[in-house]
C-alpha cells in the first residue's frame, strides 16, 4: 500500500501572493483549490446545497490567518489521490492554551483509519504549540437526529447527537466529549413585511429609552469603540457550556481588521444595533452576512443583548430591523441560516417567532490534554 503523505498547504499572504506568475504560487493555488473542492463536495453530499459552505475567496481569506489567529491547513495524499484534509486553528491573543481541529476524508477513503491518522497529525501540531485543550465540531442533518435510536447527550444538559452517526462515533472514539449542541435554523425568504413590522412594533412598546442604529459593512467611527466592547462581550455572554473559552480581546483595530477581512473575502455585512438613550451606549447588536458568490443564502452571525439591558425585547427589535434591511439590500436571498445553543431557549424563542425552522444540529466537542 502506498504511504500516506501529509503536507501543509501554502496559503499566500496577499491576494496575488506577491508574484502571481511563479510556479510556487500556481502550485499552492491548485492545492488549495483541490482542498476546497473536497469541502464543497462534502457539503453537497450532506446538505444538497452550498448554503453553509464558504466561497473560495472567503475560504482563502480565512486560511491566511492574521495577527489574532494562526491557521494551518494540511492535505493528505496516497500517491496522486487526495485522501483528505486536516487543519488546526490557534488563537494568538487569548485562549492560547486551546486549539480547534478538523478532519475531512474523501468518500473513497472513509472507514479505513485515515481519519484517525489525520486527527493525530493536527493534534500533534497543537501539542507542539503548547495547546492543552482541543475542540472541534461536526454537523448532523435534522432527519438523522429525529430517527436516532441512541443519542450522545451534551454535557450542557441540552440536546444530543446520534451515537451511530459516523462523525459522532469518530469523535467519541478519539476521546472527545460532547460539550454542547447547537441547533441550526432556517428562515425562508421573503418574510412578509407586515410580519416584521408587527413584531417590531410590539417589541418597541417594551423598548422605551432605546433607539435603533444600522450600518452596512463598516461601523461608523463614532461607534466603533462601543461596538468593540460588545464584540468582546459576545465571547462571554452567550452559552459556551463547559468549553471554558476566555473573553476575546476586541478593540477598534480588531473590528477594522475583521471588516477588511470580510471585504477581501467577498463578504458583505448588515448590522442593526440598539443605542441606550440615557447613556449614549450601544447595548445590543445583530449581524447578517451575504456573499454575492452564494446569493441564495444569508448567514445570521452574532446577536447579543448586554445582560443589564435584557428583558426589553431588544433582541427581537434588532433582528426584525436587520431582516428588513437585508431583504431590501440582498433581494436574491431565499433563506437565512442561524445557529443557537440548545440551552439558549430565549434566543431560540425569538427565532421561532420570526419564523425560523429547525435545519440541523452542530456538536461542539472538547478534549483536554492536561
Amino acid at each position: 500500500m502506498t504511504a500516506l503523505a501529509i503536507t501543509r498547504v501554502d496559503i499566500q499572504p496577499t491576494p496575488d501572493g506577491g508574484n502571481p506568475f511563479s510556479d510556487q504560487v500556481r502550485d499552492s493555488a491548485a492545492e488549495f483549490g483541490e482542498c476546497h473542492a473536497l469541502l464543497e463536495s462534502t457539503e453537497l453530499e450532506k446538505w444538497g446545497n452550498l448554503d453553509r459552505c464558504p466561497t473560495l475567496a472567503e475560504a482563502l481569506e480565512y486560511w491566511r490567518g492574521s495577527e489574532y489567529t494562526e491557521r494551518q491547513l494540511f492535505m493528505a495524499r496516497q500517491g496522486t489521490d487526495l485522501v483528505g484534509t486536516c487543519s488546526v486553528t490557534l488563537p494568538l491573543r487569548e485562549n492560547t492554551t486551546t486549539a480547534s481541529v478538523n478532519v475531512l476524508v474523501a468518500p473513497a477513503f472513509r472507514q479505513q483509519g485515515w481519519g484517525r491518522r489525520l486527527l493525530e497529525h493536527v493534534e500533534a501540531v497543537a501539542i507542539r504549540k503548547g495547546r492543552t485543550s482541543l475542540d472541534g465540531y461536526c454537523e448532523v442533518p435534522p432527519e438523522r437526529v429525529d430517527r436516532a435510536g441512541r443519542l450522545v447527550p451534551a454535557k450542557s444538559g441540552a440536546g444530543g447527537l446520534p451515537a451511530a452517526d459516523p462523525a459522532v462515533a469518530f469523535a467519541v472514539a478519539a476521546g472527545y466529549s460532547l460539550e454542547q449542541v447547537e441547533r441550526a435554523s432556517r428562515l425562508a425568504l421573503p418574510v412578509p413585511p407586515d410580519h416584521l413590522t408587527n413584531l417590531a412594533a410590539a417589541a418597541s412598546r417594551q423598548a422605551a429609552g432605546y433607539s435603533m442604529v444600522a450600518w452596512a459593512d463598516r461601523c461608523p467611527d463614532q461607534l466603533v469603540a462601543q461596538y468593540a466592547v460588545l464584540r468582546n462581550r459576545m465571547s462571554t455572554d452567550v452559552p459556551t457550556a463547559g468549553l471554558g473559552w476566555e473573553a476575546e480581546d476586541w478593540d477598534p483595530a480588531r473590528v477594522r481588521h475583521d471588516e477588511q477581512s470580510n471585504s477581501r473575502g467577498g463578504v458583505q455585512t448588515q448590522v442593526a444595533a440598539a443605542l441606550h438613550q440615557g447613556t449614549g451606549q450601544l447595548v445590543a447588536y445583530t449581524v447578517l452576512t451575504w456573499r454575492p458568490a452564494a446569493p441564495a443564502s444569508i448567514l445570521q452571525e452574532d446577536t447579543l443583548v448586554a445582560a443589564e439591558h435584557r428583558g426589553r425585547k431588544l433582541g427581537l427589535l434588532t433582528k426584525a430591523a436587520n431582516l428588513t434591511a437585508a431583504q431590501e439590500r440582498w433581494p436574491a436571498a431565499r433563506s437565512v441560516l442561524t445557529w443557537n445553543a440548545m440551552e439558549n431557549g430565549h434566543m431560540l424563542a425569538i427565532n421561532t417567532l420570526l419564523g425560523f425552522k429547525p435545519a440541523g444540529y452542530e456538536g461542539e466537542w472538547q478534549k483536554r490534554l492536561g
